[in-house]
């Protein structure tokens, strides 16, 4: 199917009438005497000396008055087309207030976001200063006498000094500039010398309609591209992201420049849009340019991203209100996204259009039947006639898995878009109870030609969300955080995405377990499965791995999985958190937890779907949250328990046979490196079981050296890198020996700080001789180890030397300032004490915001409490810290204190606060 031959009605238009716009900004706003008093203004500067002070004047209340406006939710597009007639008129007074040599030969242009006749409170006021010759010394003293008054009055323009020769010589190497010119206007000045400069940089004369609109179309894709494709982002830029402002500007170039249409009106008449099109896309730029007016009145001054804080002013300003079901900020936000998705969808279908008619028309005409319903065109996929989808409801889940099963296909043609959208309806209760059509579904699972892209068009388009209810309920369902980057829905695909990525020879080196996992895996569907439904229950309340667990049962019965498949995709959504957990929160070379962890898995099939699916979430989360470190802990998690497995659990192996094995394997290595068994015995005789048992053996073998060699003169210190499978993996290890001392950790955690390493990891050990055995795993800020540098490694020792060498002075925190979003996420310090049955020691688990000198913090007030700390389990999620102190009191017994906890949220609080510098 073909969309209308518009290319043939193209000389019904007349493409190059010059100072036209591309909506309704033409409003004559003269007899808005509120806004401004157009004659009136014009006396008062006839009578008075300066119109400086009178032209201010108008400009400011002009401000207050389309602010006023705006607070009273009047018409936005009233008042973003008031704003650009005001500055019109302010701009003509100005002008001709200045006694220009030769008017005939000058000119003064509106062009961008101006020339269209769009002014948001500190938009930019672009101006082309136009003249009919190149050299222009005569115009230069009034040229700056102009924009200094502009200046005086309270505009801040953007302009240019041209010759109609200059604009067309930089418009032909400046797609940018050609765009701003084609769209201008002109103010004041010679008609004819403004008619000359669009006539030598028309379509005739610049840019051919092909090369202009490839580049336009690159254009949005690299725009696309640098949002990761994602229109659902948490925190959007309303003019760039996908399904922004510029979006609809975009259509609008490309039509301007190839049908010379002035208005959305005109692609109605044309027939290449929708009467109902053309109102989707003037409501969503109407939204649009609500949100960013607000952003502008907010910030007072130019600000397009919808950043956190403002989501919940802007939420508060349009009168949104929390209730039992949802935040304020979620309903804002859920409008948001509804826009910029229908924006999105006919961003989609027109430029495919463009494509289809303008880059592609010429092309020889080459057709592939796939079956009664489909065939391919050109290499795009559209239906055999218009009524394919009416009269076979189910065409609308098939040509997806067709496009799944055949890479020939690049896409879905754009009169085949706009059916699947107008069809969309059909897919109701009984198209889901549908055999064939649940069939279908299955099969598109198990396609091999990019069947994640599949599943994101099917969204796109409001085919997945339909198909399955549950996963509509979480389209643009915000997760209000820090460390997500997505809304629910466009993380669920990310997450199928990245396990598809699992397959790609590139990953063999980045994710090198889950990469060898995935080829092995029997049904790779059910990874999927579990991948599209662990986070289709965020927003209702309660655990959402419990409700999720009770909606992915439900698919695969409707499904018809079996019974064990069902068993295995409903256990993936409940337990989808708890590697992730396990790894980073607990000691995970402790034979007991990895005996509970082995049990929760009960066979290797299920640890390596777990393992799977746990990498391709925490990357889909925020790719920053991903480093080395992560790899490195799930990797060792894995193999551990795969051993603890293939052992099997009803054989664990005893904690006393484990510290034996991993003695005799550190002492043959000793002894091959030149020690001996009475050296190694002094240095193993103050360290007791818990040291071997909670260690690995290269680092017993690793420390046993260092002591050995330690001349007791100063604190020991030892830099190394966990060498793992691949460059993906891997550590810093930072081993401290030294006498025990008050504020030792604090001191140890505030020069790792200073230092910029972020802290992953830390083993506390102090033997009977009361020396501590630390070791910190750190990386760098940029998630990597620090890689054999010996400069830093002497950095890293010569500093906690004199960290640790400061005696009885106060603890050094660094101070830092807090980011907008550590700002935003700031919440109160949690504690809370655990005393474990039959355990020597407590528990205490810290919440609290993520800043640097966090720990170093925490150390501090343990050490004035008189707490001692003999292990740490250090877990960042986002702006939070999770972190987890194995304490005694001095006594080295669990702690018993009334009051402490208030006592610890307080001091904690308190040191925090005092870190930030002002």
């Amino acid at each position: 199917m073909r969309g209308p031959n518009l290319a043939l009605r193209r000389e019904f238009v007349n493409i190059s009438t010059p100072g036209t716009i591309y909506h309704k900004n033409a409003l004559d706003f003269s007899a808005d005497a509120e806004l401004l008093d157009r004659e009136h203004l014009r006396n008062e500067i006839s009578a008075a000396g300066s119109p400086i002070p009178l032209l201010r004047k108008a400009n400011n209340n002009s401000s207050l008055v389309l602010n006023n406006r705006f607070r009273n939710n009047k018409n936005i597009g009233d008042i973003v087309s008031g704003r650009a007639w005001v500055v019109d008129e302010i701009l003509v007074l100005a002008w001709k207030a200045i006694n220009w040599p030769d008017p005939s030969e000058i000119s003064l242009v509106a062009v961008g976001g101006y020339g269209r006749g769009e002014l948001l409170p500190y938009s930019d006021i672009d101006l082309l200063i136009l003249t009919r010759k190149t050299r222009n010394k005569k115009y230069k003293d009034y040229i700056s006498a102009f924009l200094t008054m502009l200046w005086d009055i309270g505009l801040e323009p953007g302009h240019s000094v041209r010759s109609v020769r200059q604009c067309k010589q930089e418009a032909s190497e400046d797609i940018t500039i050609a765009t701003a010119m084609m769209e201008s206007r002109l103010l004041t000045g010679p008609q004819n010398l403004y008619n000359s400069m669009c006539e030598v940089t028309s379509v005739k004369k610049i840019w051919p309609i092909k090369k202009f609109v490839r580049a336009k179309l690159d254009e949005q894709a690299r725009r696309h591209h640098k949002y990761h494709d994602v229109d659902h982002a948490l925190e959007p830029n309303v003019k760039t992201s996908p399904g922004g402002l510029r979006d609809i500007q975009t259509i609008g170039w490309i039509c301007k420049r190839y049908f010379g249409t002035n208005s959305f009106n005109d692609l109605v008449n044309l027939g290449f849009l929708k009467e109902l099109e053309k109102k989707m896309i003037v409501e969503g730029q109407h939204f649009l340019w609500k949100i960013r007016y607000g952003l502008h009145f907010l910030q007072g001054r130019s600000e397009d991203r919808l950043l956190f804080d403002k989501q919940k002013e802007l939420s508060q300003l349009f009168g949104f209100h929390d209730d039992d079901k949802s935040l304020a900020i979620e309903k804002l936000m859920k409008n948001y996204y509804r826009e910029v998705a229908n924006l999105r969808e006919l961003n989609d279908v027109l430029l495919q259009y463009f494509d289809e008619i303008i880059l592609r028309g010429g092309e020889k005409k080459k057709i592939k039947p796939l079956n009664d319903r489909f065939q391919i065109r050109n290499d795009y996929i559209e239906v055999a006639n218009p009524s394919v989808f009416e009269k076979a409801p189910s065409a609308l889940l098939e040509i997806f898995v067709l496009m799944g099963d055949n890479p020939q296909i690049k896409g879905i043609h754009a009169s085949t878009i706009r059916l699947l959208r107008d069809n969309r309806h059909l897919i109701n209760e009984n198209f889901r109870r549908d055999a064939d059509n649940i069939t279908l579904f299955i099969e598109l699972l198990r396609t091999n030609n990019h069947m994640s892209l599949q599943l994101s068009r099917m969204a796109r388009y409001g085919i997945l969300g339909r198909y399955l209810p549950e996963f509509g309920k979480i389209s643009g369902q915000m997760q209000h955080d820090l460390f997500h980057i997505y809304t629910v829905d466009a993380h669920t695909l990310q997450v199928v995405e990245n396990m598809r990525k699992f397959r790609l020879p590139n990953a063999v080196e980045s994710f090198p377990v889950a990469a060898h996992i995935f080829k092995n895996l029997p049904k790779v569907e059910l990874l999927y499965i579990a991948g599209l439904y662990h986070d289709i229950a965020k927003g209702r309340g309660g655990d959402h791995s419990k409700l999720g667990r009770v909606d992915a049962i439900k698919f695969c019965e409707r499904h018809k999985l079996s019974g064990w498949d069902t068993k295995l995709v409903s256990w993936l959504v409940d337990k989808h958190l708890l590697m992730s957990m396990t790894a980073q929160r607990k000691d995970i070379n402790d034979p007991v937890v990895i005996r509970e962890f082995a049990e929760h898995m009960g066979d290797k099939l299920h640890l390596d779907y777990l393992y799977a699916m746990t990498v391709a979430d925490i990357c889909a989360t925020n790719p920053d949250l991903w480093n080395s470190w992560r790899a490195t802990l799930l990797r060792q998690l894995y193999q551990n328990t795969r051993r603890a497995l293939r052992l099997g659990l009803e054989n664990p192996i005893n904690r006393q046979e484990r510290v034996s094995d991993k003695k005799q394997s550190a002492y043959l290595k000793l002894q091959e490196k030149g020690f001996s068994k009475a050296q190694i015995d002094n240095v193993w005789d103050v360290a007791d079981d818990e040291y071997f048992v909670r260690e690995a053996i290269a680092n017993i073998i690793w420390h046993t050296a260092g002591i050995i060699n330690f001349s007791d003169a100063d604190p020991l210190i030892l830099v190394q890198d966990i060498k793992e499978q691949s460059d993906s993996e891997g550590a810093t290890q930072i081993f401290i020996y030294a006498r025990n001392a008050d504020y030792l950790f604090a001191r140890c955690t505030a020069a790792l700080e200073i230092l910029n390493l972020n802290i992953q990891e830390a083993r506390i050990f102090t033997s009977s001789r009361d020396y501590c055995l630390d070791t910190f795993t750190v990386l760098e800020r940029s998630g990597l180890p620090v890689r054999n540098n010996t400069k830093r490694e002497k950095e890293i020792i010569s500093l906690l030397q004199e960290h640790l060498t400061l005696g009885n002075k106060p603890v050094i925190l660094p101070k830092f300032r807090r980011t907008r979003k550590e700002k935003y996420f700031a919440r109160s310090v949690n504690v809370e004490l655990i005393n474990p049955v039959n355990k020597s020691y407590s528990i205490l688990e810290i919440n609290c915001p993520d800043q640097p000198g966090v720990l170093a913090c925490v150390g501090k007030v343990l050490a004035m409490n008189d707490i001692v700390v003999n292990d740490a389990r250090i877990t960042t999620l986002g702006e939070r810290v999770e972190d987890l102190f194995f304490v005694t009191d001095i006594n080295g017994k669990p702690i018993e204190r009334r009051g402490l906890i208030e006592k610890l949220n307080l001091e904690i609080t308190a040191e925090l606060k005092g870190q930030v510098s002002s």
